[in-house]
C-alpha cells in the first residue's frame, strides 16, 4: 500500500508575522458553476489553488467549457458547452458539484446529476433545491442514485426556504437569472459568499438584488455575457489563523481580509480574551491573557459559522474553565473530538453538545483529519501541543486551504508536509 502524505508539527512556537488570506473556497465554487450560464469569457481573480477548485475545473471541462488558469487567475469560457450531465465519479469527489444543477437547468432545460459527495459531516439533503426548482417548473425524477431533471424554461416563482440553506439559495439564485419573470427567495441564506455570487451574476448582466438580507429578488434575463470578477477573501481561513495566533501565544497580522465578514468570529474570540485590532484593510491578532472558556452555538450567518466550530473547540481544550459547544447545523460534525482526546483533551459528548473542560496543555500524537475543518483543528492543536504531532489524511485539508503548511511556516511554525511514499 502506498503511504499517503501527512503533516508533522513540533508545537510550542508562537506564531509571529504577517499572512495574506486567500480567496474564499465557499465563494469561488458557486461562481465557477454560475459561469456555465454565460456564453462569453469569465475572468476571475484571487482564485485559491485548492483541490476542490481543481475538481470543479474538471466538472466544467467535462461539460464542454474551456478552463485556463495561471497562478490565482482563472478564465472560464462556457460558450461551447453542450453537455448537461456530470459523471458520478466527479460528483462523488466534491459536494459543491451539485451547484451546477441550477445553471445547467437554466441554460439547457435538462440535467442528469448523480448524488454529490464531499465531507461526511452530516446530512445535506437536496430537498430544498428540489422543492424550490420545482416551484419554478422543474420536473425531477430520481433514479438509481441520480436525478433526471427537465424544464422547458424555468418560470419566476415565490419561494420560501424552510431553512436558510446556502447551497439551495445559490442554486435558486443562479437558476432564476435565466428564468422568465421574477423570482423571490424568502428566508434566504445571508452569508458573504451569497453577496459575492450576486455581484458576479450582476457583472454578467443578471438582475439580482437583496443578497445578504432575508429576501432576494431576481428578475430573469434572456442571456448573460462575459465579465471580470475578484473573489472575496476567505473568512474561514482568516478565522483559522486567528485561532492559531491565540493558541500559540502569538502575534500576527492578517492582510486581504474584510473585517465585517469576521465579526461573529472576532466577537467570540474577544470573549475568550484574545486581543484583536481592526486596522481597516488588515487585522492584528495577539494573545494577551489566559484564555477563558466560552459557550458556543453554531448558527447560520451572521451567527458563529459551523466551519469554525472544530477550530474553536481546539482553542477551548486549553482554555480555563468549561465550555459548552452546540452544533446546530451538521449532526456529525464532532468527528474531531476523538482525535483531540488522543492529544489529552477533556471532552464529553451528549448528542449535538460537546462539554469541553480546559487542560493546561495538549500532548503531541498521531491523529487523523476526518474532514476538512477537523483537519484544520488538529493542525492548530499540534501547533500548541508539547512534543510532535502527525496529522494524517491531509487530502481533506488540501480541499479548502491554500498552501496552509507554507503559510504557517512563514509565521515561524515548525511544520512540514511529508510526501507519501
Amino acid at each position: 500500500m502506498v503511504a499517503e502524505s501527512c503533516i508533522r508539527i513540533k508545537g510550542g512556537t508562537p506564531l509571529r508575522g504577517t499572512v495574506a488570506i486567500s480567496g474564499a473556497k465557499n465563494a469561488i465554487l458557486p461562481i465557477m458553476a454560475a459561469a456555465l450560464m454565460s456564453k462569453g469569457r469569465c475572468e476571475l481573480q484571487e482564485v485559491p489553488q485548492l483541490q476542490d477548485v481543481l475538481v470543479m475545473c474538471e466538472v466544467l471541462r467535462h461539460l464542454g467549457a474551456t478552463v485556463t488558469s495561471q497562478g490565482n487567475s482563472l478564465v472560464i469560457d462556457a460558450g461551447q458547452a453542450t453537455t448537461a450531465e456530470v459523471s458520478s465519479d466527479l460528483m462523488r469527489r466534491m459536494r459543491a458539484s451539485n451547484l451546477v444543477l441550477g445553471p445547467l437547468l437554466a441554460r439547457f432545460g435538462r440535467v442528469r446529476l448523480f448524488h454529490p459527495g464531499g465531507c461526511s459531516i452530516g446530512s445535506r439533503p437536496m430537498d430544498l433545491h428540489v422543492k424550490g426548482l420545482g416551484k419554478m417548473g422543474a420536473v425531477f425524477e430520481e433514479r438509481f442514485g441520480y436525478y433526471q431533471v427537465e424544464a422547458t424554461r424555468l418560470q419566476g416563482a415565490e419561494i420560501h426556504l424552510d431553512f436558510p440553506s446556502v447551497g439551495a439559495t445559490e442554486n435558486l439564485m443562479m437558476a432564476a437569472c435565466l428564468a422568465k419573470g421574477t423570482t423571490v427567495i424568502r428566508n434566504a441564506a445571508k452569508e458573504p459568499e451569497i453577496v459575492d455570487l450576486q455581484n458576479f451574476l450582476n457583472s454578467m448582466g443578471a438582475k439580482v438584488r437583496g443578497a445578504g438580507l432575508d429576501v432576494i429578488r431576481i428578475e430573469g434575463v434572456d442571456e448573460l455575457h462575459d465579465c471580470q470578477h475578484t473573489i472575496i477573501p476567505d473568512r474561514i481561513e482568516a478565522g483559522t489563523f486567528m485561532i492559531g495566533a491565540a493558541m500559540t501565544g502569538g502575534d500576527i497580522r492578517l492582510t486581504n481580509v474584510i473585517p465585517e465578514h469576521l465579526e461573529p468570529i472576532m466577537a467570540k474570540l474577544r470573549e475568550v480574551g484574545v486581543g484583536i485590532i481592526d486596522e481597516g484593510d488588515s487585522i492584528r491578532v495577539f494573545a494577551q491573557q489566559a484564555h477563558q472558556a466560552v459557550n458556543l452555538k453554531t448558527m447560520p450567518y451572521p451567527g458563529f459559522p459551523t466551519d469554525m466550530q472544530p477550530q474553536l473547540m481546539a482553542l477551548m481544550t486549553i482554555s480555563e474553565g468549561t465550555s459548552i459547544i452546540t452544533e446546530s447545523i451538521f449532526e456529525n460534525r464532532f468527528k474531531h473530538v476523538d482525535e483531540l482526546r488522543r492529544m489529552g483533551a477533556d471532552i464529553r459528548l451528549e448528542g449535538r453538545v460537546a462539554i469541553v473542560k480546559g487542560v493546561p496543555r495538549l500532548s503531541g500524537a498521531v491523529v487523523e483529519a476526518t474532514d476538512l475543518r477537523a483537519g484544520a483543528a488538529l493542525i492548530l492543536a499540534g501547533l500548541s501541543a508539547e512534543n510532535g504531532t502527525t496529522v494524517e489524511k491531509i487530502f481533506h485539508v488540501d480541499r479548502g486551504y491554500e498552501r496552509l503548511v507554507e503559510k504557517f511556516s512563514s509565521l515561524g511554525a515548525k511544520i512540514e508536509r511529508i510526501p507519501g511514499g
